[in-house]
């Protein structure tokens, strides 16, 4: 199949439509929001004031994060919640002044910004300080106070300065935590890593009622309240549901450890969803009501800048980071603009409908922002953190089936990116820029070669495709699936696949990208053990995923 790079003009014409379409209705579900979930300004000071001393109980039962590092600043986040698994954190509808400290030392004899936040009610007493004027590349610690109240200590650092020479940067990618299938071990551990930033691609949490045991953790100290017993849908739900999450301390570990960048895929919301049309095609107010309610949640409970704040049902996510020369990172957003998944979802044969040049994941504005981001990149390593499936992946049964949701049932738009990488290298070669693609969702570890024919095993290889497996969805898994050899055999750009639960550190080099696959022995029980069960190696100007 051949696709045109370029936007053709009946392209164009059915994205002007959908556009139309979206207009009409977000218009009226704007105006619905405005009334049933209610999202002031962000300077709103509407609601009454709570001394500080009057908060009586830990507000920081759910720790600290920061993130996306820029070379002269840094985001930190804290939510005040003492009592985490109710809808308002076990706090009055007032506004809480929030203290902040950041310093060159652990100990903080180095105090270097310091300063006061409101924490506001209208977004779960959350806090989200932007802090300006800092020094490039360098490692900071920071910290929050209400009261007599001090919240743990976390680390983040800043990005190098722009354009600087940098000889190595290491992160990791993560994704799928679902809180019933286990215990977070691989985050513990990952708290225990060495890297720079934590990439998180996705599915963050799930929407999924918890049984009062936690599910796979079979809790026998503890009884889980009612309120996550039922699938999310409202703003409240949303709120429960990540003070579930968030107050688990592995995941506070390595929230403190180090600064996350982080998307989401379908489950902050819902399974599968697409743009507006739910998993149930169902009514499609009903569903834009409940995605900005997901969608005001994810704010109010991540590292995030201003910029990304919701709008009622959209939110700009996607957005750009740069490590120096090194490496420049871009974020995507691969559920907020896609078109409808072809035939129906699931694993389908191809047919004209999916790969209709009109069929778009990321959808044509972003597209086009990040073509014209590799257009202009400067960087050794662009890399790309999305969340699901780039590259093509034959069902191992052999009957020919591709997965609807991923890239395999876009192949058109991901044509267009290819298209848009290959127009980007100078002098139409490998010379200076790499690409990696960093993916989540599909709860294995693979490690693809990036084709630029996928039907000719043989053809060139453009980059790499690191997918991290889930932390813990899908239970304790295997490191050999029953279908390892047929996936293996039919898709000959597979190098690495394993079923087992972990996350992948990378290390981008000048000469080299190391790569490596963390697993855990067991999630159902808190004892897992850590190995490597994968280590590669891609080497600039020539890309492949080779053993080492």
């Amino acid at each position: 199949m051949t696709m045109s790079s370029e936007y053709s003009a009946e392209l164009r014409a059915a994205a002007r439509g959908l556009e139309r379409r979206r207009f009409l209705t977000l218009s009226g579900a704007a105006a619905t929001l405005a009334f049933t979930v209610g999202l002031p300004g962000m300077a709103s000071a509407s609601a009454p004031e709570l001394a500080a001393t009057q908060v009586t109980s830990n507000p920081f039962t759910l720790g600290v994060a920061s993130g996306d590092p820029q070379h002269n600043s840094t985001l930190l986040w804290t939510r005040l919640a003492p009592e985490p698994l109710v809808a308002d954190g076990g706090l009055p509808a007032a506004r809480i002044s929030v203290s902040w400290e950041l310093a060159s030392d652990e100990q903080f004899r180095r105090v270097v910004r310091r300063g006061q936040e409101w924490a506001h009610p209208e977004f779960g007493h959350s806090v989200h300080v932007d802090v300006q004027g800092l020094s490039p590349d360098r490692e900071y610690y920071y910290r929050f106070r209400v009261g007599t109240w001090v919240s743990p200590v976390g680390r983040t650092r800043t990005a190098p300065a722009p354009g600087a020479p940098v000889r190595s940067m290491r992160f990791a990618n993560v994704s799928c935590q679902r809180y019933d299938q286990g215990y977070y071990t691989a985050h513990r551990y990952l708290a225990q890593e060495d890297v720079h930033a934590v990439f998180h691609t996705g599915d963050y949490l799930y929407e999924y009622a918890v049984s009062a045991v936690g599910g796979a953790r079979a809790y026998t100290d503890r009884v889980l309240p009612a309120t996550v017993s039922l699938e999310t849908a409202t703003l409240d739900d949303y709120r429960i549901r990540y003070g579930l999450y968030k107050s688990d301390p592995d995941l506070m570990a390595a929230h403190a450890a180090h600064p996350f960048v982080v998307t989401w895929d379908d489950h902050e919301v819902e399974n599968n969803y697409a743009d507006e049309t739910s998993e149930t095609n169902g009514p499609v107010a009903d569903f834009l009501l409940r995605r900005a309610a997901a969608y005001r949640a994810y704010w109010e409970n991540q590292p995030l800048r201003r910029p990304q704040f919701p709008n009622g049902p959209d939110m700009q996510l996607y957005r750009r980071l740069n490590w120096g020369r090194l490496a420049q990172f871009d974020v995507l957003d691969t559920r907020q603009y896609r078109t409808d998944q072809a035939n129906g979802d699931g694993w389908k044969l191809p047919t004209a409908a999916s790969e209709a040049e009109s069929q778009t994941l990321p959808g044509l504005d972003q597209e086009k922002w990040l073509t014209d981001g590799w257009a202009r990149s400067k960087a050794q390593w662009n890399v790309v953190a999305q969340q699901v499936t780039f590259s093509r992946r034959a069902n191992p049964n052999g009957d020919g089936t591709l997965s609807m949701d991923s890239w395999d049932g876009y192949p058109a738009s991901r044509q267009r990116l290819i298209d848009g990488w290959k127009n980007s290298l100078p002098g139409r070669g490998n010379s200076g820029r790499e690409l990696m693609v960093l993916t989540g969702d599909v709860h294995v570890a693979y490690g693809f070669d990036i084709l630029d024919d996928w039907a000719d095993p043989a053809s060139k290889v453009l980059g790499t495709e690191i997918v991290a497996t889930s932390i813990t969805s899908g239970g304790n898994g295997s490191a050999q699936p029953s279908n390892w050899a047929n996936y293996l055999a039919r898709n000959p750009h597979l190098k690495f696949y394993n079923g087992l639960r972990g996350y992948v550190l990378v290390n981008l080099g000048r000469e080299s990208a190391d790569v490596d696959w963390k697993t855990v022995s067991r999630v159902t029980t808190p004892d897992g053990t850590l190995v490597t069960a994968g280590s590669f190696t891609t080497e600039a100007g020539n890309p492949g995923l080779v053993t080492r």
